[in-house]
């Protein structure tokens, strides 16, 4: 794998596991676990929302 696709890779796998969490929220009986899963997928999805606009060139952090 080259460099310039590991942000890509990063931010698919991050997708790939804020699903998964958001599955398990679903699936969850208890309120508060389905709670903290569901914020927990949340998290990830904009963090990796984020990831691939970095790899693309939209959106550079702020320092």
């Amino acid at each position: 794998m080259s460099g310039s696709d590991e942000p890509a890779d990063l931010a698919r796998q991050m997708r790939e596991k804020a699903q998964q969490l958001a599955e398990a929220a679903e699936r969850a009986t208890d309120p508060e676990e389905r709670q903290r899963l569901e914020k927990k997928s949340r998290t990830i999805r904009d963090r990796s929302e984020q990831q691939s606009a970095m790899a693309a060139g939209d959106l550079y952090p702020e320092k």
